[in-house]
């Protein structure tokens, strides 16, 4: 794909999410507005990560299903600017052998997991920046457009719920504070039923 193709397809989609403010869509819905580039859904996280817009996720809100996507907000937040050098991606591709360190795919071939797409590698952040991971080379890793995606996520290990309680009993009580505003906001529905019940 082409800068320019790139370019065209997120403003499409950008002018999409402003005129559906409050509407859930799916990633049909905004793989036909993006004119059914196969790289869509990172067109959609760059609206988030690098123009700074509120796009919401199953990840972000209990009642969105996986693939459901909710822009409440128009006015974008400060976004992170691309730091990362030519020099750096070059090393960061090198030292990891140009294979994806998530699934192990090798650029340039078919991947893993899906055969109709050669692998594609991208410069990915190991603790990510808005959890105040830096550009430093130790700190990036190269991984596969797919897993950029997300679609290998889902199969890493998560934390069990012991190991994150124990993690925010350790925190400060401001960041415990924040973590249940962020709880809050996720599960509104099942917080008002708990409120209700107890």
């Amino acid at each position: 794909m082409t800068k320019k193709e790139s370019k065209g397809a997120r403003a499409k989609l950008r002018k999409h999410f402003l005129e559906n403010i409050g509407r859930v869509m799916d990633s049909n819905e905004l793989r036909d507005v993006a004119s059914g580039i196969t790289e869509w859904a990172r067109r959609v996280r760059e609206l988030r990560t690098e123009e700074g817009y509120q796009i919401l996720t199953h990840n972000d809100r209990s009642d969105l299903k996986p693939g459901q996507y909710l822009l409440l907000n128009p006015l974008p937040v400060p976004a992170f600017e691309r730091a990362i050098s030519k020099e750096a991606r070059a090393f960061v591709l090198d030292r990891n052998g140009f294979t994806c360190q998530m699934c192990g795919a090798v650029a340039g071939e078919p991947h893993p997991y899906d055969q109709s797409r050669r692998t594609r590698l991208h410069i990915g952040h190991i603790i990510d920046k808005s959890q105040g991971g830096t550009d430093d080379p130790g700190n990036l890793r190269a991984i596969c457009s797919i897993c950029n995606e997300g679609a290998s996520n889902l199969t890493l290990e998560r934390p069990s719920s012991q190991k994150l309680l124990a993690q925010v009993r350790r925190a400060t009580g401001v960041d415990q504070l924040e973590v249940l505003k962020w709880l809050v906001s996720k599960f509104p529905k099942q917080v008002k039923e708990f409120l209700q019940d107890g």
